[in-house]
C-alpha cells in the first residue's frame, strides 16, 4: 500500500484540537474537509505532528490510518454521536431502585425547642 488517508482532528480546544488548517509538502489540509488521500511519506510524518508544534506533550493532530481503519473510524463516530434515542429505537426498561433508598419522606422532623434551628444555628431566645 503506497498512500494513507490523513485527517486533522476535529475542532475541539476542551481537548486541545485547536488546528483548522495545516499545509506540509504542498498539500493543503483543512479540517472541515474530511479525509485526504497522501502518500506513506507525507503519512508517516504527519502521523508525528502535535496540534501545538513547540509542546511534545501536545495532542496529535491529525487520524493517519488505512481506508479500512477509516472506514472503521467513521462507523464508530457515526454510532457516537447518535446519543438522543427516539421513540421507535429499542429502548429497554430501566428498573428504579427503591430497596433500601433512604428519601426525605423517611427523615423524621426536627425536634422543637432543642436549641438548634433547621439551618444548623443556636437560638437567640
Amino acid at each position: 500500500m503506497d498512500s494513507l488517508l490523513v485527517r486533522l482532528k476535529p475542532f475541539d480546544p476542551r481537548r486541545g484540537h485547536v488546528l483548522r488548517r495545516f499545509t506540509y509538502a504542498g498539500v493543503k489540509i483543512h479540517e472541515e474537509r474530511g479525509w485526504y488521500r497522501v502518500s506513506k511519506p507525507v503519512g508517516e510524518y504527519l502521523r508525528s505532528v502535535r496540534q501545538v508544534a513547540s509542546d511534545e506533550y501536545s495532542p496529535l493532530a491529525f487520524d493517519v490510518c488505512t481506508e479500512e481503519e477509516a472506514k472503521a473510524l467513521d462507523m464508530r463516530e457515526e454510532v457516537e454521536t447518535k446519543v438522543r434515542r427516539s421513540a421507535t429505537d429499542e429502548v429497554r426498561l430501566s428498573p428504579a431502585r427503591n430497596d433500601g433508598a433512604l428519601t426525605t419522606a423517611h427523615l423524621a422532623e426536627p425536634a422543637k425547642g432543642n436549641g438548634v434551628d433547621p439551618k444548623g444555628r443556636k437560638d437567640r431566645g
